[in-house]
């Protein structure tokens, strides 16, 4: 098993099923997008070289940071950006928060800008 797979399983419920859904939905979005272990968390990059997105589960609830996200403009609504000046993410408190077609939607765009700078 490898670290990002582990930090996923070691996580106590609910974060262990929300981190294991949206690991689905990823991989199931975008299959190419590979998940390391950088920086202690789970982070999917393209091309094994491209940071994509990261997993974190912190302060009671999963985080879902985009690394393009200054360039997202789809449910900003369910985007957080608190006290990060380029980085937006999702926050999932439990498994029922995820709304799979809002998290679909942003994963696509967020591909779509992978070969764009990471600031504006």
């Amino acid at each position: 098993m490898n670290p990002a797979e582990r930090y996923i399983l070691e996580q106590e419920e609910p974060f262990r099923s929300i981190l294991l859904h949206v690991q689905y939905v990823i991989e199931k979005t975008l299959p190419s997008a590979q998940m390391l272990y950088k920086y202690k968390i789970p982070f999917y990059y393209l091309d094994g070289k491209q940071p994509f997105c990261y997993l974190n589960q912190t302060k009671g609830y999963v985080d879902i940071g985009f690394w393009h996200a200054t360039h997202l403009t789809l449910h900003m609504e369910h985007l957080v950006s608190e006290k990060r000046k380029h980085m937006k993410s999702l926050r999932y408190f439990s498994l029922e928060d995820i709304d799979e077609q809002v998290l679909t939607d942003i994963l696509l765009e967020a591909y779509s800008f992978r070969d764009r700078q990471y600031y504006k």
